[in-house]
């Protein structure tokens, strides 16, 4: 099937419940959004809400970020745990990660006295209950690297507990922001998920399953090197093409050639209806949405550039002196286009501060744009508990 370039985009943002009337909508739908997309990534930075949160914020109509507490630690119908990197999926997908879980154990037979740490914390929270790392009582440090976590050199108790935590045997119980506390798995999560077997123990045949589940959380992607296959573990380019045919041929993809791109791009047969009425030219009331740096939809950027004509980079790491917007800064969508990008954080006493928004070239400052962003940054005040938002002026729109 051939499509036009306008037709791309709207399948993206029809996939992504980020055009037109919600698909999404409270709570059960920010867990239908995240089974989704397989999962969503969480990053524990906090200028105007967490990633995870700002992804859900702009697709579910109502979201508060209580929705999404409830369903990791309350419901347990979600579950923290590496996937695209440190990530936010559905408990029921827990089996398919126990490659993780043995990988993690077996490194942590190579740090003699980790497992003797392991036991004080095991029996601690056996007895206890669920702790963090300052609660538990072991003391010193412990010099370790687990295959999930990158962080070398821990006190000991924060190494007992994220080994554990990496090998499946605690959960996180719940955050108090950016402070975890773990508790013992089975006290969480069902024993037939616990004690399943993996799906998928041939290597192969797991590369291509989260092949496909990553196509699906962006919706519409090529066959190339990006970082929507992030954290597949022995994914190269030739395992990437071969999974690709395979998937193909056997009618888990659909190829869909756009105008002026080289390549294919493929989706899920389960969204044909959304990519005819993509096709169709149905209107579409737009709506302008604050976009997450790691949201589904930005996780392949060159193609964002190609679909949409928008060049974005996350310039948290980049020293200050080279930015050429700000530390955190967020795409603007409305309609069926990236309109700019703005940077806004919260403060103290209930306000939010839209401290700059840049428009791009050829997007006009019209009273509609005006009320459309206006509308979003109230939205995105209320997600944070703000009820005043302050701009400056010369910066504003």
């Amino acid at each position: 099937m051939n499509i036009t370039m306008e037709a791309a985009r709207r399948f993206l943002l029809l996939k992504q419940g980020l055009i037109g009337a919600h698909r999404f909508r409270g709570k059960a739908g920010a867990l239908s959004y995240v089974r989704q997309a397989g999962c969503i990534q969480f990053d524990p930075v906090d200028v105007i809400g967490k990633n995870a949160e700002l992804v859900l914020q702009s697709r579910v109509k109502g979201f508060t970020k209580d929705m999404l507490w409830q369903l990791l630690y309350q419901d347990r119908a979600l579950v923290d745990y590496p996937d695209k990197n440190m990530a936010i999926f559905p408990v029921e997908d827990w089996p398919y990660f126990q490659r993780f879980r043995d990988a993690a154990r077996t490194g942590g037979q190579r740090f003699q006295g980790l497992a003797d740490l392991e036991d004080v914390a095991r029996k601690y929270i056996a007895e206890n209950g669920p702790v963090n790392g300052d609660e538990l009582p072991i003391d010193g440090q412990f010099y370790w690297k687990s295959s999930v976590h990158w962080s070398n050199g821990k006190n000991a108790a924060r190494a007992a507990l994220e080994q554990m935590y990496s090998t499946g045997e605690l959960i996180i119980h719940h955050k108090d922001g950016s402070r975890k506390s773990y508790d013992l798995a089975d006290r969480h999560i069902p024993r037939a998920i616990l004690s399943a077997p993996d799906p998928l123990p041939d290597d192969f045949a797991h590369m291509k399953w989260r092949i496909r589940r990553r196509i699906g959380a962006v919706g519409l992607i090529w066959n190339r090197p990006s970082d929507a296959w992030l954290n597949i573990w022995g994914l190269d380019s030739e395992k990437r093409g071969r999974a690709f045919r395979e998937l193909e041929a056997e009618g888990s993809i659909r190829p869909v050639q756009v105008e002026g791109i080289r390549d294919p791009l493929f989706y899920l047969p389960e969204d044909e209806a959304l990519m005819q009425q993509a096709v169709g030219g149905e209107k579409l009331r737009p709506r302008c949405e604050a976009i997450a740096p790691l949201d589904c939809l930005m996780w392949d950027r060159k193609l964002i550039a190609r679909l949409f004509h928008f060049q974005y980079s996350w310039e948290i790491y980049t020293p200050e002196s080279k930015r050429k917007y700000g530390f955190y800064v967020l795409p603007l969508l409305w309609g069926d286009r990236f309109i700019g990008r703005v940077e806004a954080v919260r403060e103290k006493g209930g306000l939010m501060a839209v401290k700059n928004i840049w428009l791009e070239d050829g997007v006009k400052k019209t009273k509609q744009i005006q009320k459309a962003v206006d509308g979003c940054m109230k939205r995105l005040a209320a997600l944070n508990g703000c009820t005043l938002v302050r701009r400056d002026d010369p910066l504003s729109l």
